[in-house]
């Protein structure tokens, strides 16, 4: 009685996949470990290993010698700058005092003073050549300071020549390396993800199903977690490929599975009454008593009440179910040849005095009473 319990049955379901997800957890660690240990067989490359070191330390080394150069040449033209400015203001004071000499010679109107002014006039042109002397060694340095500055642009240029060219050969073994780490993932995930197919296909049915449906979760999270993610993409082609044909592939199996169980049933319902009724499974005889349905065409066999008029001395719960189903022939309630009894045929034993069906169920009787 405790094994026929509808709680029990619950429990069992809910145990059973307790041991498939455990199962399936267990196996994603374990493969978790043993796929890092992989990845690390090859290592990554780095952008830093393919710069060309001698080459790169050579425009590094005249980079910081041009900036030396210029910036000693920066230093030098703010100490000119500093002794112009002094020379200007030197040059300003004396045109200043030459001018006020010669208003107050014009307004003394001294003669014996031309002497004077040719002495002050020839000092002050000292003064502006001194000035102008300043200004060209300024020029000079300031050309010489875009010149080096000239330079250090064509020394970066080369530089950034080396990076590029450095970036590009990363790439080339970035790919390089993913497609291997790629080819590894799928030789430990190719062989658990058909196996794990496998199982789902030939086992769901077994008496270990638990078991062979954790292994198929956990190929299912290793293709889909561990290998899916890695696939290399060379502008999408190779994931939209792989979908593609998993969609086709899936798809497929799907369709055909769904055709041959149609056909199979329409095969089955081409049989005679006896011979499909020996066929019906106890535990699908179970669900289509719960259920109300025909076990073998999967019709409700239950009757509405506009469908079936009562008679007036009619009791409405055994005028609502018919003893055959009315889509395929096939009986589905009978009397107990014991005790007369309305049981539902697919049944192993009366539900009225707990005889046992035989006539139609012998074999499924035996079964349940060992």
């Amino acid at each position: 009685m405790e094994f026929n319990s509808k709680n029990l049955e619950r429990t069992s379901r809910l145990v059973y996949y307790a041991i498939s997800l455990i199962l399936c957890v267990f196996l994603i660690l374990l493969s978790n470990q043993f796929i890092g240990d992989l990845d690390t067989a090859s290592a990554r490359p780095k952008a830093e290993s393919f710069l060309n070191e001698r080459a790169v330390a050579s425009l590094t080394a005249r980079q910081s010698s041009l900036e030396a150069a210029v910036q000693a040449l920066r230093d030098k033209n703010a100490l000119l700058e500093r002794t112009m400015l002094t020379a200007q203001q030197n040059y300003t004071d004396e045109k200043q005092s030459f001018e006020n000499w010669v208003k107050t010679r014009k307004t003394l109107g001294s003669p014996n003073k031309d002497r004077e002014v040719v002495s002050r006039a020839t000092r002050l042109d000292d003064f502006y050549k001194v000035q102008q002397a300043w200004r060209g060694q300024m020029a000079t340095q300031q050309a010489a300071v875009e010149a080096n500055e000239r330079q250090q642009a064509q020394v970066q240029q080369q530089r950034d020549q080396e990076n590029a060219l450095a970036n590009e050969k990363y790439a080339v073994a970035l790919k390089r390396y993913d497609l291997g780490v790629f080819l590894i993932r799928l030789l430990f995930v190719g062989p658990v993800l058909g196996l794990g197919i496998f199982f789902f296909i030939r086992y769901r049915r077994h008496k270990f199903w638990p078991l062979y449906l954790g292994f198929t979760l956990f190929s299912l999270y290793a293709f889909f977690f561990g290998l899916v993610p890695y696939l290399p993409s060379y502008g999408g082609y190779v994931r939209s490929a792989v979908g593609v044909a998993l969609s086709v592939g899936l798809g497929y199996y799907a369709i055909k599975t769904i055709r041959a169980y149609l056909d199979r049933k329409q095969q089955e319902l081409k049989a005679s009454s006896q011979e499909r009724a020996q066929n019906v499974q106890l535990e699908v005889a179970e669900k289509a008593l719960e259920n109300h349905y025909c076990p073998s065409c999967g019709k409700d066999f239950i009757l509405k009440k506009w469908e079936f008029p009562l008679p007036a001395n009619a009791k409405e719960a055994n005028q609502l179910v018919t003893d055959f189903c009315r889509h395929c022939g096939l009986e589905l309630f009978s009397n107990c040849h014991s005790c007369g009894g309305k049981n539902f045929s697919h049944m192993p034993f009366c539900a009225t005095c707990g005889a046992k069906l035989s006539a139609a169920l012998p074999q499924r009787a035996s079964e349940v009473a060992t």
